[in-house]
């Protein structure tokens, strides 16, 4: 197995995507590699694309904060399409990506599913290692 240099993180600003990326930089750290956090901007979302990104940016800073890594070992990489072809892209140039992380759900979730239609897409068409980290349960 070769070393992982480069980790792609789906972000959506969700918490199941806030803990991938927490995730994904614990084992960063580890193994001493970078980590892009991929959001993929459909049509809908296209009209807004610089404030979201905005929002974006500043969770990205937060996690980073919170995260114990290196600022310069992560970015943020916004790309046109739908999530499942943004992230499966991302195992091409300029990202090249060597693992795929992603939470189990992402913004669109609906109650009672254990998987989001990214993460299963995602586990039957990647052609690299793929993580799906699980949602944190919130403590009753």
């Amino acid at each position: 197995m070769t070393a992982l240099r480069t980790i792609a993180v789906g972000f959506d600003g969700s918490p199941d995507a806030d803990t991938a990326a927490r995730w994904a930089f614990e084992l960063a750290v580890q193994v001493d590699a970078e980590v892009i956090l991929v959001h993929a901007v459909g049509l809908i979302e296209h009209t807004k694309r610089q404030s979201v990104v905005a929002v974006l940016e500043d969770s990205v800073r937060t996690l980073i904060d919170e995260g114990g890594i290196e600022p310069p070992r992560v970015r943020l990489h916004v790309a046109d399409g739908d999530a499942c072809s943004v992230l499966l892209r991302a195992t091409d140039a300029p990202i090249n990506a060597d693992l795929l992380v992603v939470g189990s759900r992402g913004q669109g979730a609906h109650a009672g599913m254990l998987l989001g239609s990214t993460s299963l897409e995602l586990a039957e068409h990647s052609t690299i290692p793929l993580v799906i980290v699980p949602a944190t349960r919130d403590p009753e």
